[in-house]
């Protein structure tokens, strides 16, 4: 089995490489605690699984083969993450530097807009498409559950680089808790960050 050995190699590599859904979790950390950006990954991690699921039942393939269902995915993605953008900068913009601790609803708040931003992403769909089926051994049969599997690996090994870079934030968000000024550039950047992320978005393009 020495393709699942080089697909563990591959999905590693790029779980690990930063990206949109890392800077997203990260962002979200530094705008409100580790907290939101632990949600937030589960959230991005439950958004790759739906794609996974749509790759399997071919959905996803439909939608990269339909310019319209593309670019309305695309739309929608997009001007959620600047709308989360837009909203994190207004909030770091106000005197009170503070987050409010907002405890369970807060984080269940953040795990639904990671959902949101990892399902309306169709450079995921376009990842899951390009990259799984590389590793697909026909001949053995089995193809869905085949992708199934490598795609959950994939979702986990990426949902896990998330979750250590979210440590890494929150210990730079807990310093400049102390520190006002800096600290409110830290989170207006994070909004910045997100609202980036989706100008991206809507910049995509169908391969």
């Amino acid at each position: 089995m020495p393709h699942i050995y080089l697909f563990l190699a591959a999905a590693i590599a790029l779980a690990v490489t930063p990206g949109p859904g890392m800077f997203y979790v990260v962002g979200r950390t530094w705008a409100a605690g580790k907290g939101d950006g632990l949600a937030s990954s589960f959230g991005t991690m439950l958004g790759g699984f739906v794609h996974v699921a749509a790759c399997v039942i071919g959905v996803s393939a439909l939608v990269m083969a339909s310019a319209t269902a593309f670019s309305a995915l695309k739309i929608v993605g997009g001007l959620y993450l600047i709308y989360l953008g837009i909203q994190t900068f207004r909030v770091a913009s106000r005197e009170e530097m503070a987050m409010p601790d907002e405890g369970r609803a807060g984080w269940m708040r953040a795990f639904r807009q990671g959902v949101v931003v990892e399902a309306t992403n169709p450079k995921t769909a376009a990842f899951f498409l390009a990259f799984i089926p590389q590793f697909i051994r026909v001949e053995a049969g089995h193809v869905a559950l085949q992708f199934l599997v490598l795609g959950v690996i994939s979702v986990l090994l990426n949902t896990g680089a998330d979750l250590l870079a979210v440590m890494g934030a929150a210990k730079l968000h807990e310093r400049f808790l102390h520190r006002p000024s800096l600290f409110r550039r830290l989170r207006q950047g994070s909004g910045i960050l997100m609202a980036s992320l989706g100008v991206g978005l809507l910049a995509a393009r169908r391969g």
